[in-house]
């Protein structure tokens, strides 16, 4: 497909997919990447492990499942339909567990519930994931795929950045009561309903293929092949080493909170509404300076991310201060914004493949012993070491910002020119 073919339709497509994003940006503070969820699961009683499992059930949603959503529309020439419905189950998977929570009086059940719902939605959420990221950098040429994703993310942001200042006020006004925490699932649950439909006005193009189209293969020969073609790919594995900052960055959202709230002087309403509110900023911030107005290579902004990501865990682990925490919340969300508008470019161009949704489903699966392990990890430690304090925490973050050094270095071996 000709680069001028699908330029024709970038200002539509830019439009849809914004419009679906800004809608769904306004719910996604509360469910993922969560303060909201950290607190509110501590609200319920939820120990340091509890709230590793948070994190640990969205990676594996968003690794087994996203493989098998990745077979299930492979071969599929069209695949906006796909992404439409699968991103309206999402939605029902939390107005499920909103109308679950209207019946639930308090106890500790309500936390099993809550899991088994989360569970449900990161399993429904990782199978949308590799089709809708596909989708994204199919509908875009080359050229044109970072200012389009761009867009969409400061489209997202500002909606995230709104719905922080209602979640801040909820939360002074409501805390953590199970009625109003009900609505508030059930609202996020119709947003992404509502989002879902706005993939209606996008515009998708293919090259129909004058051959008859090949018969699928099974299941286990589908992962083999990708497995098997990525094995062979050693830049995008280097590649994927660096990508590792992700669940980094979302294993110390996961923590910091409760870390401001216990031994910062944070009051909840603060680290549930301002810190997200400052993350979201500062993904609006790399967004537009990153990608709108292109600054950098793709390798620059990769290394940029990390370097950001780096500061702030630092900043946590020897600054403990009000200004620390706003400061490394800004500095989170600029090293997340600046990965989600590089990845799906990145992943698409390093595979050298025409549909590289096998290589979107199948790398995360490669890192989930990993990505999992790290959050359950620092949950049991900061459990069994209730003595240190506040520096339990401290040697976490510690911790962690060595790994993302790691990262760093596999970004700079990582050549985004190949030949």
């Amino acid at each position: 497909m000709s680069a001028s073919f699908l330029d024709h339709y970038y200002r539509q497509n830019v439009f849809g997919i914004s419009a679906a994003e800004f809608v769904w940006g306004l719910g996604l503070p509360v469910v993922v990447e969560s303060t909201f969820l950290q607190l509110f699961v501590k609200s319920l009683g939820g120990s340091g492990l509890a709230l590793g499992m948070i994190p640990v059930f969205f990676f594996i949603g968003i690794s087994i499942f996203a493989l098998l959503a990745s077979y299930m529309t492979d071969g599929l020439i069209f695949k906006r339909r796909a992404v439409i419905l699968l991103h309206l189950i999402s939605g029902m998977s939390l107005i499920l567990f909103g109308l679950l929570l209207f019946g639930l009086g308090p106890g500790p059940h309500v936390l099993a519930v809550f899991f088994g719902c989360y569970a449900v939605f990161s399993i429904c959420v990782g199978m949308t994931l590799p089709v809708w990221l596909n989708y994204l950098v199919k509908i875009f040429s080359e050229e044109k795929s970072v200012p389009g994703l761009a867009t969409m993310m400061i489209a997202q942001n500002a909606a995230k950045l709104i719905s922080s200042l209602v979640i801040l006020k909820v939360v002074e006004r409501y805390a953590f009561d199970l009625e109003a925490s009900a609505v508030v699932f059930l609202s996020v649950g119709g947003l992404f309903v509502m989002g879902s439909l706005c993939f209606l006005f996008t515009h998708e193009t293919a090259e129909v293929p004058s051959h008859p189209q090949r018969r699928r293969p099974s299941f286990v020969v589908f992962v083999r092949t990708a497995i098997g073609h990525m094995r062979h790919n050693r830049n995008f594995l280097i590649f994927l080493g660096s990508d590792l900052e992700l669940h980094i960055v979302v294993t110390v959202i996961s923590f910091y909170a409760a870390y401001a709230t216990e031994y910062g002087g944070i009051h909840p309403a603060v680290a549930a509404g301002v810190f997200v509110g400052l993350i979201y900023a500062g993904a609006i911030f790399s967004n537009i300076v990153l990608g709108t107005l292109g600054w950098l290579s793709l390798k620059q902004k990769t290394m940029a991310s990390k370097a950001g990501a780096i500061t702030a865990v630092l900043l946590l682990a020897i600054w403990n201060a009000p200004a620390s925490f706003y400061l490394a919340s800004f500095l989170l969300g600029a090293s997340r914004g600046t990965r989600m508008i590089v990845f799906a470019p990145a992943v698409k161009k390093l595979s050298g493949l025409a549909d590289a949704t096998p290589y979107f489903a199948v790398a995360p699966v490669l890192t989930l012993p990993l990505v999992t392990g790290l959050p359950l990890a620092c949950g049991t430690f900061l459990d069994r070491m209730p003595g240190l304090g506040g520096d339990a925490y401290r040697i976490v973050f510690l911790s962690l910002a060595l790994l993302l050094g790691l990262t760093l270095i596999c970004a700079w071996r990582t050549d985004f020119a190949p030949s």
